[in-house]
C-alpha cells in the first residue's frame, strides 16, 4: 500500500468473497483488473444498500470505486456499480456450483496484489458466456455448466503454468500422442499403463483430444456443440485434480461437478 496519501481507484473487478466484519461491516475479497485480488472492507454495508446493493453477490463484475488509505491493509470500498450478475436470471443448483468454483479458485490461486490480465479476461469470459444465463439446464438434461467448468479449469491450469504434457509418459518417455494417459492426485505429468503411479486415474485417449480442442478454440465456438454431464467427465475430473494438486487443498465447489 502506498504510505502518506491516500490513492482512489476506478475499475473492474469480481466479488470473490464476504465476511462480516465488525458490526454492520463487510470485508470483501476482490479479483481486479488492475490491481489483482485485493481485501477491503465496505463500511455500514450490511445495514444499507444504497452504495453496493445487490453488487457483493459472488462472481458479481463491478466497476469498483475503492481506496487505498497509508499504513492499511485492507482498502476502503467506496462504492460499487454493477456491469453484470449472476442474478440476472434464476439459478439453478448446477449454474451455483460452477459459479462457486470459479470464485473458489479465484480466491486460492490468486495472490494479494498480483496482477493477471489473462486470468481476469478467462473468468469473466466463463461466467458471462460458459455459466451464464443461456448455461442453465434444459429438458434433455444437458448444460453448458460442464463445458464452462471444463473450460474454465483446463485453461486456469494452462495460464497459472500447472498444465502436464500429455503426449508422453513422465516415467519412461513413451509416446502416448492418440492414447489413454493415466495421471495422480499426488504427482506431477502422465504416464503409461506400464509405468503408473499408486492411485493413478485415466484419462481417455477421446477426452486428450478434448482438452486439445478446448486450447485451440473460444468458449463461444464450443458453447455451439451439446456438452452433456458424461461428456469429458474424466478430463473435468483430471483438470480439477491438477487444480487441487497445486493449490494443496480440496475444492469444495467442485464436489458436484467432477
Amino acid at each position: 500500500m502506498a504510505e502518506g496519501r491516500q490513492i482512489a481507484h476506478h475499475g473492474e473487478a469480481i466479488v470473490l468473497r464476504t465476511w462480516p466484519f465488525h458490526e454492520a461491516d463487510l470485508l470483501v475479497s476482490l479479483f481486479t483488473r488492475e490491481q489483482g485480488r485485493v481485501k477491503g472492507v465496505a463500511r455500514h454495508a450490511m445495514k444499507s444498500r444504497r452504495r453496493f446493493g445487490g453488487a457483493l453477490e459472488p462472481a458479481t463484475h463491478v466497476l469498483a470505486h475503492y481506496t487505498e488509505r497509508p499504513k492499511q491493509e485492507l482498502v476502503r470500498l467506496d462504492s460499487f456499480e454493477i456491469l453484470w450478475s449472476p442474478l440476472s436470471a434464476p439459478i439453478d443448483t448446477l449454474r451455483l456450483a460452477g459459479l462457486q468454483l470459479v470464485v473458489e479458485v479465484l480466491e486460492e490461486a490468486m495472490p494479494e496484489g498480483a496482477v493477471e490480465d489473462h486470468v481476469f479476461r478467462l473468468a469473466m469470459t466463463v461466467l458471462e458466456q460458459g455459466l451464464g444465463p443461456r448455461a442453465q439446464g434444459s429438458e434433455g438434461g444437458s448444460s453448458g455448466v460442464w463445458l464452462g467448468v471444463t473450460y474454465f479449469c483446463l485453461w486456469m491450469n494452462r495460464l497459472m503454468g500447472w498444465m502436464p504434457e500429455l503426449g508422453h509418459c513422465a516415467a519412461c518417455g513413451l509416446d502416448l500422442r492418440g492414447t489413454a494417459v493415466w495421471w495422480s492426485p499426488t504427482a506431477d505429468g502422465v504416464t503409461c499403463y506400464d509405468d503408473r503411479r499408486p492411485g493413478s486415474r485415466v484419462l481417455s485417449a477421446a477426452s486428450v483430444a478434448e482438452s486439445y480442442r478446448i486450447a485451440r478454440m473460444g468458449l463461444a465456438e464450443l458453447a455451439g456443440e451439446d456438452w452433456p454431464e458424461e461428456r469429458a467427465r474424466d478430463l473435468r475430473g483430471f483438470a480439477v485434480g491438477v487444480l487441487e494438486r497445486h493449490l494443496e487443498r480440496r475444492l469444495r465447489s467442485a464436489a458436484g461437478l467432477v
